[in-house]
Order: C-alpha cells, then sequence, then structure tokens
C-alpha cells in the first residue's frame, strides 16, 4: 500500500495550492545540534509537555503521522531523534500480515526504541483482532487502527473512512482489537462529505469500544487536505470523551500546533506532511537545537542502505532530498539532478552541493 498517510495519498510534490505553507520549506540555514525526545524545559508556551495513558507515558504530545512509504524504521528513528514523543508504521494491512505477506513484514521492523505505535487498516473484526495478537505486534505499545483513509481502493474495501459510514462494524472492530490486550487507538477523519461532523459520536464510540487514545483529522475525506482543519468538529471530539484526543491537520510548524492545541483543547497534535518537508519541525515545535539538512540526510542515507539495502536507498532518498531542497536557489534544477541519479555516489555529491 502506497498510500501518502494513514489518511490518504497526496503527491508529493503537491501540498494545498501547490505552495507550501510559511515554516514548511525545506532547505534553507538552520542551526546545529541534536534533537531530543523530550521537552525542552523552555518550550515557550507549557503546551508541549508529557503524554500519559492506558499505562504509557510518552516523553510528550507531538506525534509522528503513520505516513506510508515514508515512515519505515529509519525514518521514525531520525523522527524520534528529532523530538517526536511517538512515532507510528506506514499503515499494515491487515490481511496481509495474517498472510505473512514478506512485504508487510517489512514494515514492521522495529528497534528498541519505545515507546512505538504501529497502525493497521482493515474491516473484518476477526482478522484484525488475530493480527493485533501477530507475534510481529508483540514489540508495539500501541496498535492504531486507521478509519480515516480517503484512497478509492480502501473505501470500496469497506476499510479507512469508509468505517465512518458504518459505524455498527467500526465499534465490532475496535471491539475486537481491544480484546486481544493490547493498547488500542483510532485514527479517523471528523465526517466524509462536506458538511459532514460525527467527530464527537464518532469518538464516543471508539472509547465505549475499548479505544485507550483517538486521534482526530479535521477535515472530511471529501476535502483530503484542503483548507484549514475544523477545530471546533476536533473539540467537540475532546469534550465528549475522557481518554486523550490528538489533533491532526494543518500543522505546519510551532505555531500552527499552539493553534491547535489552544483552539480544541486536545492532548497532543500529530505533524504529518510537515515532518516530510521538514523533519526539524518536532525540533521547531519542542524548542530543541535542530541538526542542518545535511546532518539528516547523510546518517539516513547510511541507515536506509543498511536496513533496505541500495536501490531502496537510492529511491528513497531521492525523493526525501526533493522534499528537503524546497526554498532553496535553483530547487528545479536540483530535482531534476536528483531523480536522474542512478547511483548512491551520484546521490551524494548531489546533496553535498545542496546540503553542505
Amino acid at each position: 500500500m502506497r498510500a501518502f498517510d494513514g489518511a490518504g495519498a497526496l503527491p508529493p510534490e503537491k501540498t494545498e495550492g501547490g505552495i507550501l505553507p510559511e515554516g514548511a520549506q525545506g532547505g534553507g540555514a538552520l542551526c546545529a545540534g541534536n534533537g531530543s525526545p523530550e521537552v525542552a524545559a523552555g518550550n515557550g508556551s507549557g503546551l508541549f509537555k508529557p503524554l500519559s495513558f492506558a499505562g504509557l507515558t510518552l516523553p510528550n504530545n507531538v506525534l509522528l503521522a503513520p505516513m506510508a512509504g515514508y515512515t519505515d524504521l529509519a525514518y521514525r528513528r531520525m523522527c524520534i531523534g528529532l523530538g517526536a514523543g511517538l512515532t507510528f508504521t506506514e499503515m499494515v494491512s491487515s490481511k496481509g500480515l495474517l498472510y505473512d505477506n514478506m512485504e508487510t513484514k517489512k514494515l514492521l521492523r522495529c528497534g528498541e526504541e519505545s515507546p512505538k505505535a504501529a497502525q493497521l487498516f482493515g474491516s473484518d473484526p476477526d482478522i484484525l483482532r488475530a493480527a493485533c495478537e501477530s507475534e510481529l505486534l508483540a514489540p508495539y505499545d500501541l496498535i492504531d487502527l486507521n478509519m480515516g483513509c480517503h484512497m478509492p481502493k480502501i473505501v470500496r474495501n469497506g476499510e479507512g473512512s469508509a468505517l465512518l459510514e458504518n459505524m455498527p462494524l467500526a465499534e465490532k472492530v475496535i471491539s475486537a482489537c481491544a480484546k486481544g490486550g493490547k493498547r488500542i487507538s483510532v485514527k479517523f477523519r471528523i465526517g466524509v462529505n462536506e458538511g459532514d461532523n460525527v467527530a464527537a459520536e464518532f469518538a464516543k464510540l471508539c472509547e465505549g469500544a475499548g479505544a485507550c487514545l483517538v486521534t482526530v483529522h479535521g477535515r472530511v475525506r471529501e476535502r483530503i487536505y484542503a483548507g484549514e482543519p475544523d477545530y471546533s468538529a476536533i473539540a467537540e471530539a475532546k469534550n465528549a470523551v475522557a481518554i486523550p484526543v490528538i489533533a491532526n491537520g494543518g500543522v505546519w510548524n510551532k505555531k500552527d500546533a499552539e493553534k491547535m492545541l489552544q483552539r480544541t483543547g486536545a492532548d497532543g497534535v500529530m505533524v504529518a506532511r510537515a515532518a516530510l518537508y521538514r523533519p526539524q519541525t518536532f525540533s521547531d515545535i519542542l524548542g530543541t537545537p535542530a541538526p542542518s539538512m545535511g546532518e539528516l540526510f547523510f546518517p539516513l542515507l547510511d541507515e536506509e542502505r543498511k536496513l533496505n539495502g541500495e536501490r531502496f536507498a537510492l529511491l528513497f532518498l531521492r525523493k526525501m532530498a526533493a522534499f528537503w531542497c524546497k526554498g532553496v536557489r535553483g530547487a528545479a534544477e536540483y530535482k531534476r539532478r536528483l531523480f536522474a541519479a542512478d547511483s548512491i555516489e551520484t546521490l551524494r555529491l548531489i546533496a553535498e552541493e545542496l546540503f553542505r
């Protein structure tokens, strides 16, 4: 599954209107240093702090979204180093997990980092419960259920955001997974069509079925990523339940994160696309020193080579370098050269010119 994230797909080279929001640019001068998962003592607003639920304590409440095609083990580790309080795997097919699919197994590789979360998608309660009980998920502290994906193929199968239109089935899925003994969270959108708002109702359903946390993407499926998130809908979800609510959608920088928490009362924020264009967004939000793009690129390249081999590393880092050169003078030419690079050595030379 090569969707963009746990809530759906977006072409990597585009954002709403084709323009990156303020603070989301890729390259440029950054102060050097190492990120930390701990909240900086002087992060300013006091909004960013540890989060505890169901016997699990996160070092902070700024989370990395599950993003298919991006949040593999190496990328998650990098974001943890930059401050992410919790990271999620790419979304994993519950059927693929049970059918012993090798590609699915690769998605669930993890290290000793803790805490850590995996995201599953599916619609069959029995299959999902069995998937949650898989040995491959044993190392994970939290299993997230995707009920927000807008991808047509997923929706046609009755999965992802289709479950917003089948609440009885959604409840059965969550309940079945929760009975397996793992911590269960749910990520969902506020509705399907423009004008819909089932955020509070669905959050209550999740809580009642056994979820210990929910993430609310403040847009309906029809809008995908267009426009501002509906802060009031997220606030309604927060007010409807006792479990923590994580707010998702439109968080590109610290100002956005503060606005999201202030307007919704949510317990934390989830960063998605901003973490692709600028992984240091976590450092920015938490007030910790931010390493340069070069200080991130080359270790990530080496880690991807070690974990996934030369070919994967080449393709993945070409893609990431194209994200990270946004805002750099001559970005279009750099991107052309990046995507033409046919070896790790050529990619390194271009990256050294671009980031050093």
